[in-house]
């Protein structure tokens, strides 16, 4: 059965509505701010408020559709962090890039406190690793605000997560897992339309785990809400260069692995890519499309 990708047309947000591509359009870019001092790719890069926000800015540039703002980081084994320092590390940032631009602004949070102060200063999204189930108020904080939310499946926590993950049916019990919680969040007050779904890439998965939801991406379309894949710099595009080159990837090298998986996951029709190098992904998305219209028109 094809995938309904083109029966959706929107994204609500809390103030406005994102135009979701159609099968044959780009995917809609993500951009990544971090500004914790431990994320795995850029950990302290962007812990000052004047870089994170050039660094937003320089994203939006580079194409960015969304910004995706965080002061947590969610990379294996790490410790979380209370709410008051991650709100210190996100709130200027935030604040500022979401009046200096008309690019939506994402919070990148498990904790409602953060949420919350996140949107009263101007996010239109909240992005949650937990799939709203960390905090006990988030799912009232996203109902109460009308906020987009992007609900994402992980196994154990960010601290547990990689120890031993474990699937009979990796897709299918995620693809149910994501059924459950959309489900779920409808019946707890959030709007359907206010829903995207994110199947987690990295959390809790092996190397297999993760190449076996990369190739069957489009299935999670299935589910009738946005879709948005966070396979940047992840380790297993790592693995994948290091079997090629026999040593560890690069930085340059994940990200050319990134945007050419970007382009696998357009293909599949997937709704949003979040990324770290906006600019790379979105040239290679606009060659690779440009072509493939070019062979169908043929």
């Amino acid at each position: 059965m094809k995938p309904p990708v083109d029966d959706l047309v929107e994204w609500q947000l809390r103030t406005r509505s994102l135009r979701l591509p159609r099968s044959d359009e780009l995917p809609l870019v993500m951009g990544i701010v971090n500004t914790t001092p431990d994320s795995f790719s850029d950990g302290g890069l962007w812990t000052q408020t004047e870089t994170a926000v050039a660094h937003g800015l320089s994203l939006i540039e580079a194409g960015a559709d969304i910004l995706d703002i965080g002061g947590e980081s969610t990379r294996p084994f790490s410790d979380p962090v209370d709410s008051q320092e991650e709100w210190r590390r996100v709130g200027e940032v935030v604040r500022i890039l979401s009046h200096e631009t008309d690019c939506p602004i994402s919070i990148d949070t498990s904790k409602a406190s953060v949420a919350k102060n996140a949107i009263d200063n101007g996010a239109e999204i909240i992005n949650d690793v937990t799939g709203l189930q960390g905090d006990p108020a988030m799912v009232q904080i996203a109902s109460e605000t009308g906020a987009g939310i992007c609900a994402m499946h992980m196994q154990g926590t960010p601290k547990t997560m990689q120890l031993n993950p474990a699937y009979e049916s990796v897709v299918e019990e995620i693809y149910a897992f994501l059924e459950d919680r959309k489900n779920a969040l409808v019946a707890d007050g959030i709007a359907a339309e206010s829903i995207c779904l994110d199947p987690g890439i990295g959390f809790g998965k092996t190397h297999d785990h993760n190449i076996e939801l990369m190739k069957h991406a489009s299935k999670f379309l299935e589910l009738g809400c946005p879709i948005l894949i966070g396979h940047s710099r992840k380790g297993f595009l790592g693995k994948i260069v290091k079997q090629m080159l026999h040593r560890e990837a690069s930085l340059a090298e994940r990200d050319i692995a990134t945007a050419v998986t970007a382009c696998s996951l357009a293909d599949q029709g997937i709704h949003i890519l979040r990324v770290h190098d906006v600019a790379t992904v979105r040239l290679a998305l606009t060659s690779y499309t440009s072509i493939r219209k070019t062979k169908l028109q043929l």
